[in-house]
């Protein structure tokens, strides 16, 4: 199992358009960025994408044009979903996967497109080309939002998505001894935000759950690039 980070960036990537910060100055005349958060899955030759963000062409481009087999999408937010529309007269629609109040906001949202829906419920496993995926739900207010957990080859990888620290004892648990792990965490320690973890939250919540590796993903502009445990655009992950 091979995961590529294709974006590591929250909604608005990093650098920001028409920002002149130190981070996103840095990115700019170093050629760095962090586009928006979605990762590449591959198994048993078939590729798996975990959310379909609005850089998608880009991020598929630099990575080969793979085949996307199936999509996983933990909710309804633009940054989350929007490059699915990408597939248009590039390849079928790959069949998508979501809990099904996600699958509701994301069919509102493409009504314009007929795609293969499956609508799973939270805590409830379903396979895919090998790998055990799991929907856990998280704390993103006010949109219904989900977490994934994969296993495959007697490995576990978790992702929080978009979401603070306050977890269910349920989500916690099955997060807890990951392989890998990884955590939203959007602003730096100063800065909080109810919807989403700081950097500060997200280290205390992977020490919590005994991630015996994390990475942290959608990130703002605010983050400095060379932060540790912080993911970047094309990291890659062999399991």
């Amino acid at each position: 199992m091979r995961i590529t980070l294709l974006g590591t960036g929250d909604t608005v990537g990093t650098p920001r358009a028409g920002c002149d910060c130190d981070i996103c100055t840095h990115a700019l005349n170093e050629g760095k960025e962090r586009l928006r958060t979605s990762f590449l899955i591959e198994n048993e030759g078939r590729n798996i994408l975990i959310d379909t963000s609005p850089d998608l062409r880009m991020q598929l481009l630099k990575n080969g044009s793979p085949h996307i087999d199936a999509v996983v999408w933990t909710h309804g937010h633009y940054d989350h979903i929007s490059g699915y529309n990408e597939f248009y007269r590039v390849q079928s629609f790959p069949p998508a996967y979501a809990a099904k109040c996600a699958m509701d906001d994301i069919s509102s949202f493409f009504n314009f497109l007929k795609f293969p829906k499956n609508s799973v419920s939270p805590y409830e496993p379903f396979l895919l080309y090998g790998i055990k995926f799991t929907f856990l739900e998280v704390n993103h207010p006010p949109m219904y939002t989900c977490g994934v957990l994969m296993e495959c080859g007697g490995k576990k990888i978790g992702y929080t998505s978009d979401t603070n620290d306050n977890l269910n004892e349920r989500t916690l648990e099955a997060l807890k001894d990951c392989d890998l792990l990884f955590l939203d965490a959007l602003m730096p320690p100063s800065v909080h935000i109810g919807k989403h973890m700081n950097y500060a939250e997200a280290l205390a919540l992977a020490e919590k759950l005994c991630a015996k590796e994390f990475y942290f993903v959608h990130m703002s502009h605010n983050i400095p690039l060379n932060w540790d445990h912080t993911g970047a655009d094309g990291d890659i992950f062999e399991i």
